[in-house]
């Protein structure tokens, strides 16, 4: 494949942005997947990139259906990204299958500067259809997890990798523990799914560091379809930035809560 050469700055842009890769699938309702990812990147004033690694057709109520791409094209995505961006950041979302997690990892290993990688484990849609089979979760948990600087699962994913079962902030925080130590990473357990709390609860477990709870208002009402893409996409562009990851954390946190409180889409509803 041919290599453009590496300026450090898209060509058509005067103003050297940091980059960003989304690696995820494509949404055709423009609510979550690698178009929440522009959106944010941009938002944030870092340059996004893509490797799309799934095309669904969905809406905010379901998904219709999604195919993946193959490893191949997923693998020249990657490859034509990195040899002519200076890529600072990474994340990953919607990986369907143990083939497409593989070919993310190998691309994501031979990206120059070995950049943070953030994944949002995918599991699920919205909608509550399945994305992610049983065979393509272990290989996320062999593969993707270990080389992740940060994991951002919500409770029912973070229920699926730990096997616990979390109802309250003090299970968040064993499941927190529990996968840092597992992959030797930080973790981000998002507790949007603990109808109960009366605030939006995350935990943040970064080694070496204390235990951190995230508290935010509660936003009654409003359902928000793409918004772990978005926490996700905030950070990878924080870090991108030159934060550090609890910065990065926490200053993400808060621009989704400002983005649910002030900007309503079409599928950010009055319940």
């Amino acid at each position: 494949m041919a290599s453009g050469k590496n300026t450090g700055r898209p060509k058509n842009n005067p103003r050297p942005w940091p980059v960003c890769l989304s690696i995820a699938g494509s949404d055709s309702g423009g609510g979550a997947g690698i178009q929440a990812d522009n959106r944010t990147f941009t938002d944030l004033k870092v340059w996004g990139t893509t490797a799309i690694a799934a095309i669904t057709a969905q809406n905010p109520d379901q998904v219709a259906g999604s195919r993946e791409v193959s490893p191949e094209w997923i693998m020249a995505q990657i490859q034509a990204v990195g040899d002519y961006f200076p890529v600072r950041a990474v994340k990953t979302g919607m990986l369907p299958t143990g083939e497409v997690i593989r070919a993310a990892t190998r691309g994501i290993t031979h990206l120059p500067g070995s950049p943070p990688l953030v994944v949002d484990p995918v599991m699920m849609a919205s909608s509550g259809a399945r994305l992610l089979d049983e065979i393509a979760l272990q290989t996320l948990c062999d593969t993707l997890l270990p080389l992740a600087a940060l994991i951002t699962p919500n409770v029912p994913e973070a229920c699926q990798l730990t096997g616990l079962d979390i109802r309250s902030v003090e299970e968040m925080e064993r499941a927190a523990v529990s996968l840092q130590q597992r992959y030797h990473t930080s973790v981000l357990v998002k507790g949007g799914h603990l109808a109960a709390e009366a605030e939006a609860v995350d935990v943040l477990a970064v080694p070496g560091l204390p235990l951190r709870v995230l508290r935010l208002p509660l936003l009654p009402g409003i359902r928000f379809h793409g918004s772990g893409c978005v926490l996700s996409a905030a950070i990878t562009a924080h870090l991108a930035r030159g934060r550090k990851l609890p910065q990065a954390v926490a200053l993400a946190k808060a621009y989704l809560h400002r983005l649910m409180a002030a900007h309503p889409r079409p599928d950010l509803n009055e319940g």
